[in-house]
C-alpha cells in the first residue's frame, strides 16, 4: 500500500511525540502548551503526545538518552528526532522535528 504524502513529503500517518519534563515548573508547562499548539496547527488529528515527568519516573530518561529538560522526542515517523527547550521558538522546533524544511540562506 502506498501512503499519501503532503507537500512537505511527510507521511499522513500519526506522529508519536514524547515530551520529557521535570515537574510542574513554568518552563515544563510552557513546553506542554507550546507543543499542543504546534501540533494542532501543523498536525491536526495526526499526533499523539505522551508527557513524561522525570521527577516521577527518572529511569525513563535513559531510554531516550535525555540529558536536558524539557526535551521533545519524535518517536514516529522515523527517524527519531530530539528538540531541547520549551519550544518557544516555533520555527526552530518545526525544523528540528522536520515538520518544516530548513531554509538555505
Amino acid at each position: 500500500m502506498n501512503s499519501e504524502r503532503d507537500d512537505r513529503g511527510l507521511d499522513d500517518g500519526v506522529w508519536e511525540l514524547r515530551l520529557y519534563v521535570a515537574g510542574q515548573t513554568p518552563k515544563s508547562m510552557k513546553a506542554v502548551e507550546n507543543l499542543q499548539r504546534m501540533c494542532e496547527e501543523h498536525l491536526p488529528g495526526r499526533y499523539k503526545i505522551e508527557v513524561v515527568d522525570l521527577l516521577k519516573n527518572p529511569r525513563l530518561a535513559k531510554e531516550d538518552e535525555i540529558v536536558a529538560i524539557p526535551t521533545l522526542v519524535r518517536k514516529l515517523p522515523d527517524p527519531i528526532r530530539r528538540v531541547i527547550g520549551d519550544l518557544s521558538n516555533v520555527e526552530k522546533a518545526l525544523v528540528g522535528l522536520q515538520l518544516r524544511p530548513t531554509r538555505s540562506t
